[in-house]
């Protein structure tokens, strides 16, 4: 095999099946590696959007991403989105190509040391050796999905990936979850069983099919309200009646919750990761007068907050050693109902027409089960209150790293892995533009993809921020793009909708539709005063 066959193989048996990019010479022997091995290649109008496509297979497979670049200016269009993949704590596997070491000794064009710019955005780089290229490959794999999530770049010498290779599949067994013991284990589970006020905080650490079994596992036997991260949102089924939605971005979100978790006895954080909280979240509790057990993936070099317990392992099976024998009775009175209804009414679906009834109205004609993603931008806030989500990555967006640009790619990417299910991305206009190009790639593959598009030509979020501190208005508006002619004029469906009545007949028309439609719900840029 060639080297870059033994990388192929190596990812599509830890069930990698699609891969994104744009390729150029330098990488042409990947990609013929990965189409021999079965790993479909979907060519992308910008790198950038292509890691968000690999992003979005992993929400919805497991298996980590795949981002393939060629050199130079394709591999640092791709920045943004492996710092992303690595804030975001998504596994990434970033294959870029690059000029062999001894002609880079004699040529410049397009020269630089890759490895070095990738190094501060992933988890680790390596430059690929055709001699340990199952080595590197199995190394790449392990370090990307372990612990905490996220990226990892290999850097592939063009006569590198043509030569020969032997060793192939998996080296290492995986590592062991691990739970806590000894005395901290026994004064934590003592302090959970006498608990009266319990609270949890989830967050991604714990997005896993195990990790929301345990989150809700705990939260019924201490009768403990849930708050998660917004990524985290679906950890607890958020019809549940112990669910308290979402937080991180919103003010008026945390007028309510903030003071819960200071009245709480316990608390206990199962796999919250504060990258994703503002600064209203920096040291939310006291661990002098109450008792904080935090199970994270690796130890708290944040100082966002500290604990009385930190328990560095599995979440699952850190909070099943954890978890008293018999149920508790928790908090006492109607505290946590009227937290949920204090939340209802401070994000109500709105009587007149904006971005507060258009998210409404689209959780209630769209399906139970469908996926939905969100851009940057002040809808992102709204939207992160709003939508019920009822299993984890039901709402996928960067809300670690928060780039713009996310919700178009990371819809197309779910909708490549579940071509049939409902799939639906929230944009801002100008997020939308950034990306407008990849409808050339939805088009391509017929995929029938509904893209929001709450369009008020005006950074909005930024707007409201310039007039809360008086400046003057100055590069946050801009003239309107006709979005749906847009949509129309890359093959898809394109509507413009300003009433209740309009959206819904385009969400209906939408789900029905042989190709992807795309909805401009046309809102003032004002829309969202002391809406979040």
């Amino acid at each position: 095999m060639r080297a870059a066959d033994v990388i192929a193989k190596r990812l599509y048996e830890q069930g990698c099946r699609w891969a994104f990019g744009m390729p150029g010479g330098e990488v042409l022997t990947l990609l013929d590696a990965l189409d021999k091995a079965g790993i479909e290649f979907v060519l992308c109008r910008h790198e950038n959007a292509a890691g968000f496509m690999a992003e979005a297979t992993y929400h919805r497979t497991g298996a980590p991403g795949i981002l393939l670049t060629t050199v130079g200016p394709g591999a640092l269009n791709g920045v943004n989105v492996v710092e992303n993949a690595r804030e975001d704590r998504v596994p990434m596997i970033v294959l870029t190509g690059c000029v062999d070491p001894d002609t880079a000794q004699v040529y410049t064009h397009q020269v630089l040391d890759q490895t070095k710019v990738f190094e501060s955005v992933t988890k680790a780089s390596f430059t690929l050796n055709a001699k340990a290229a199952h080595v590197i490959i199995d190394k790449a794999i392990g370090i990307a999905t372990e612990g905490r999530p996220g990226p990892v770049h290999i850097d592939v010498p063009i006569s590198v990936a043509n030569a020969p290779s032997e060793g192939e599949g998996v080296m290492r067994r995986p590592a062991l979850s691990v739970a806590p013991a000894g005395p901290e284990l026994d004064a934590a589970r003592t302090a959970l069983a006498n608990a009266k006020k319990p609270l949890i905080v989830a967050g991604v650490d714990a997005l896993s099919e195990a990790g929301a079994s345990a989150v809700q596992q705990a939260a019924e036997l201490l009768g403990a309200p849930v708050i998660t991260t917004y990524k985290a949102k679906g950890l607890m089924p958020e019809d549940h009646p112990l669910a308290l939605g979402g937080a991180g971005l919103s003010p008026k979100a945390d007028k309510f919750l903030l003071p819960l978790v200071k009245e709480a006895d316990v608390i206990l954080a199962i796999g919250y990761d504060p990258i994703e909280m503002r600064i209203g979240w920096q040291n939310p509790w006291d661990p002098e007068t109450q008792v904080v057990i935090d199970i994270t993936a690796e130890p708290n070099h944040h100082y966002m907050h500290q604990s009385s317990h930190n328990i560095v392992g599995d979440c699952a099976a850190s909070v099943a050693a954890l978890l008293p024998d018999n149920a508790r009775n928790g908090w006492s009175g109607s505290t946590i109902s009227d937290t949920q209804n204090a939340l209802a009414a401070a994000f109500p679906a709105g009587e007149t027409w904006g971005p507060a009834q258009a998210i409404s109205i689209c959780q209630d004609v769209l399906p139970a089960d469908t996926l939905a993603t969100a851009d940057s931008g002040a809808h992102r806030i709204l939207l992160s209150q709003m939508w019920t989500c009822r299993f984890p990555r039901a709402l996928t967006q960067s809300s670690g790293f928060c780039t713009m640009g996310c919700a178009v790619p990371l819809a197309i990417g779910a909708q490549f892995v579940e071509p049939d299910r409902t799939v639906v991305s929230f944009s801002g206009d100008a997020g939308f533009l950034m990306v407008v190009g990849e409808l050339a790639t939805a088009a391509e593959h017929k995929l029938k993809t509904i893209f929001i598009v709450f369009d008020d030509a005006s950074l909005a979020l930024i707007e409201l921020k310039q007039r809360e501190r008086k400046l003057d208005n100055v590069g946050v508006d801009f003239k309107g793009t006709d979005m749906a002619a847009v949509g129309r004029a890359f093959g898809g469906n394109g509507v413009s909708v300003s009433s209740e009545a309009e959206l819904r007949q385009a969400l209906n028309d939408a789900q029905t539709a042989e190709t992807f439609t795309v909805i401009a719900v046309q809102i003032d840029r004002k829309a969202y005063d002391n809406a979040f």
